[in-house]
């Protein structure tokens, strides 16, 4: 079972919301996490955003659409 990704966003950020609208469509939980208030994250995620992340450490950049994400929660992607 897939447990809540992390989906590194920043406020109007309007490719942040268009990742957030596919997971919601896909029906995944997630926890957005601002890279606004962490200076590490705006160092790694600053011109990579929107990124999703599992708690294994893999990570889902953009671009990305609704099959990209499946595939890739299924690990193949």
């Amino acid at each position: 079972m897939i447990g809540t990704l992390t989906l590194y966003t920043t406020a109007g950020c309007h490719l942040c919301e268009h990742a957030e609208a596919i997971l919601s469509e896909a029906g995944v939980r997630f926890t957005p996490v601002d890279i606004e208030e962490d200076l590490g994250l705006i160092e790694r995620y600053g011109i990579r955003i929107p990124v999703i992340a599992d708690a294994e450490g893999r990570e889902l950049g953009w671009p990305f659409d609704g099959a990209a994400l499946q595939n890739w929660l299924a690990g193949s992607g």
